[in-house]
């Protein structure tokens, strides 16, 4: 769900959620979600996601509604996150209350999952953490020229979370893997490659969607008849030694091959082994397994690992040491607890994976959320 390091730029400034940051309209037969939270590059509070929750279920049942929309007021990101400095806050005062707040989260992507009616997702700028959320499960992704997506949850002591981890680890090449580990960022072309996104059009066409869509015309013929291919990405010559280096079986082996690596990319390996070494190890070894586990699940079960892993974050150190070295004191030295890869063991990692028991996150079959029309 992070918020990252680009949210940075201009922080917000009051705490204080404004009724406008999150505008809901019906136009035409289409309504339209927009993000307006531009100072904190639409990073979603907790009062932007009740506002999401709420408005589904009402689209459902209107009969007016023929598709969704969801866009941003910026050009400059889609959502850089959730807003987790707005959580660790919440957290050291309230931990049950921050719980309840990741719960209702993972139930609002498996809510958007399982919406019965097309959702159009209008990217242009940074998609990140929370951001993927509320965009990844919909039926149709469009990215514009600025379009960046990226999950840098292990640089502040967490995991990629909302689901992702169930879309990274189906794709090719160890990919996903790759994306999960490190956090970084590809564009469109790449997003397009990997199944992220369904179109790629320009940004400035973005209003004749919108207009089209209102008039009820098809979703797959207005989007269709608009995109543009985006051609081959940044990591086409790179699948090789992505393949190589992260379908190793654990974090350390990933390192050491990447530091093996000899030719054309040993630059790059060097560098992707210099910024793994400055994650959460702890996040790096949560982040591992659950990719490799969710190629055996689907996104519901997924979504409950989830829940159970981000408890157990808010009950460790690293997710508050890494937001605190990333966004509030910005010095970049997080003191990650273990400090060393070699120092978390196999017994700390399957205790994060454990069942919460009583406390589990039971979300509805998708059976269940269509016969309840939401």
């Amino acid at each position: 769900m992070s918020e990252t390091a680009s949210a940075q730029e201009k922080p917000e400034q009051a705490a204080v959620p404004s009724a406008d940051e999150l505008r809901v309209e019906l136009q035409g037969s289409c309504a339209v979600i927009t993000l307006n939270r531009p100072r904190a590059l639409n990073a979603l509070s907790l009062n932007m996601r009740t506002k999401l929750a709420e408005a589904f279920p009402k689209f459902a049942r209107d009969p007016q509604v023929y598709c969704c929309i969801i866009q941003s007021a910026s050009d400059r990101a889609f959502s850089a996150g959730g807003d987790v400095r707005e959580i660790v806050a919440m957290a050291r005062q309230d931990l049950p209350a921050a719980r309840q707040s990741f719960r209702e989260e993972y139930s609002l992507n498996w809510l958007h999952e399982c919406f019965s009616k097309p959702t159009i997702s209008l990217i242009d700028g940074a998609v990140m953490g929370s951001g993927v959320g509320i965009s990844l499960f919909g039926t149709h992704r469009v990215a514009g020229e600025r379009y960046r997506f990226a999950m840098p949850e292990t640089a502040i002591g967490l995991f990629p979370d909302v689901g992702v981890s169930w879309a990274l680890a189906r794709m090719p090449n160890s990919i996903g893997m790759y994306l999960g580990l490190t956090g970084r960022t590809i564009g469109a072309a790449d997003g397009y490659a990997l199944g992220l996104l369904t179109h790629c059009i320009p940004a400035a066409r973005f209003d004749e969607i919108r207009q089209a869509l209102a008039d009820t015309w098809p979703v797959d013929t207005v989007l269709d008849d608009r995109h543009v291919d985006p051609g081959p990405g940044e990591l086409a010559p790179l699948q090789t030694t992505i393949a190589h280096c992260f379908s190793a079986p654990t974090v350390e082996e990933i390192i050491a091959r990447l530091q093996a690596v000899d030719g054309d990319h040993r630059a790059w390996a060097g560098e992707v082994a210099d910024e793994l070494a400055t994650r959460s190890p702890l996040s790096l070894k949560i982040t591992h397994r659950h990719i490799r586990d969710a190629t055996a699940l689907d996104l519901r079960q997924t979504l409950t690992i989830d829940y159970r892993l981000a408890c157990r974050f808010l009950e460790g150190a690293d997710f508050y040491e890494g937001v605190r070295a990333v966004l509030i004191d910005k010095d970049g030295r997080a003191r990650w607890n273990p400090h060393r890869l070699e120092d978390v063991s196999d017994v700390m990692v399957d205790d994060y994976f454990a069942s919460l028991g009583d406390s589990e996150m039971i979300l509805l079959t998708r059976q269940q959320m269509q016969a309840a029309r939401v």
